[in-house]
């Protein structure tokens, strides 16, 4: 792969090429790609989806919204200091217009849209929306779909979701976002379908990136970055465009640290243990100034703030150690997998998962949410089917006029109709899902 192609300023639809030379200075291509996302309304309602607590009643802990804007702060900090050293190695990239800020701008915009995807209720919402058409009753459309299709919906990812959401072409809307195709693929975070799961230990094969109704986009986007394929067989699987490495590792900073912090908080974690696995991660801290701030929340930010400092500090050194072994695909692990941090870093998540995601708040909401998830598919998929075989029933004509017109799908293929559904469904936000879900179980009061 080489750096020249993976900067592609192409939009789906471009017959020109466009060079970065001919940019507007005061807004280049890569930071328009930002507005985009910023101003859509798939954006918008994470700012009602779950990050760590479901549905919180404080107002101080982190959605969907903040943790993307977060992740996007720390992404476009090491796109810049990775991109000023790159400029550096390839003075070619100078000559054609490039500037170190490009490489923050293309993190930037694929860091804050790396969640857009996601259904409500977190991660258990991928897993609900899964555990539908594997063991509830959307089992029964097996057998009508291809081995790819249904693993895509069995496995259901919200990575696959958000390239639908970037990428798919609506009536009088071509392109879906129309992104550069930098900016899409280092979103693209596992560049891969569904089907084979898991062939090998590297990190591009750990999930999927893409579903089988965007797999055209996708080869695209692909070929025209010049990503390096990594499947043998005729199963599309490509290494990653290396940006999407400091997209990974963005998000890897934020939600080990700031999820932490959130636990602090919440009260979920003591506050004793901050000091005790922070010292662990941090060399100097400043134990005068730290115990000189009179509040809690003011001592847990002042040690997330270093710590955060501190880890992208090594993403950064890490990356550029093995330019060479990524752009090559051979870098098999993500950055903070590598790093000297490790060991902190995996006990600092393991008391966020004994503290936080296994608290009993957690899993009381995400019980709930798998039922909301559930009833919600089986409800609009058996409409929209029974509308496709003219036999919808007068329920299914009532629940029909709430389902958006975009979303009324008239293809014949089940899977487009399924999966016009999960969309919908993975497009709410928390709040939206328990309203409907009230009123269409009849609990209005």
């Amino acid at each position: 792969m080489n750096w020249q192609q993976l900067l592609s300023l192409k939009r789906f639809g471009d017959t020109e090429k466009r060079l970065r030379a001919a940019q507007d200075e005061t807004r280049s291509g890569f930071e328009v790609d930002f507005d985009r996302i910023i101003f859509s309304s798939p954006f918008r309602s994470l700012q009602d989806k779950t990050q760590v607590i479901p549905l919180s009643e404080t107002d101080f802990v982190h959605t969907r919204l903040t943790h993307s804007l977060e992740v996007s702060v720390v992404g476009r900090t090491l796109g810049r200091r990775v991109g000023k050293v790159l400029l550096e190695r390839h003075p070619e990239l100078i000559e054609l217009g490039y500037t170190f800020n490009d490489f923050g701008a293309i993190v930037a915009a694929a860091s804050v849209t790396h969640d857009i995807g996601n259904p409500p209720f977190g991660h258990s919402g991928e897993k609900a929306i899964g555990e539908y058409f594997k063991t509830g009753n959307g089992v029964k459309y097996k057998d009508q779909l291809s081995d790819k299709e249904y693993q895509d919906l069995i496995d259901f990812e919200g990575n696959a979701n958000g390239f639908k959401i970037l990428t798919e072409s609506r009536e009088g809307i071509s392109g879906g976002l129309r992104l550069s195709y930098a900016t899409l693929g280092a979103f693209l975070k596992y560049p891969k379908e569904s089907l084979p799961k898991k062939p090998t230990q590297h990190v591009v094969d750990k999930k999927y990136g893409f579903f089988q109704s965007e797999k055209a986009e996708f080869l695209d986007v692909a070929t025209d970055l010049g990503l390096q394929k990594k499947s043998t067989t005729n199963d599309v699987s490509f290494y990653r465009h290396p940006l999407a490495y400091l997209v990974e590792a963005a998000d890897d900073i934020c939600y080990t640290i700031i999820d932490f912090e959130d636990g602090i908080n919440l009260g979920l974690i003591d506050e004793s243990y901050t000091l005790e696995y922070m010292s662990k991660l941090i060399k100097n801290i400043n134990r005068e100034k730290y115990y000189a701030l009179q509040h809690k929340k003011d001592r847990a930010g002042y040690l997330r703030a270093i710590a955060i400092n501190a880890l992208i500090d090594e993403a950064v050194n890490i990356f550029l150690d093995n330019e060479k072994l990524i752009l090559k695909g051979n870098f098999d692990r993500g950055l903070l997998d590598r790093c000297q941090y490790e060991a902190q870093i995996n006990d600092i998540i393991k008391i966020s998962v004994d503290k936080i995601y296994n608290s009993k708040e957690v899993i009381e909401k995400e019980v709930a949410g798998y039922k909301i998830i559930a009833d919600l598919l089986d409800v609009f998929v058996t409409a929209l089917n029974n509308k496709f075989d003219g036999k919808p029933s007068n329920f299914d004509k009532l629940v029909l006029n709430l389902l958006p017109k975009e979303y009324q799908t008239k293809t014949s293929k089940l899977y487009s109709r399924i999966m016009a559904i999960c969309s919908y469904v993975a497009g709410m936000s928390d709040g939206y899902a328990m309203r409907l879900h009230k009123k269409l179980t009849g609990n209005i009061f």
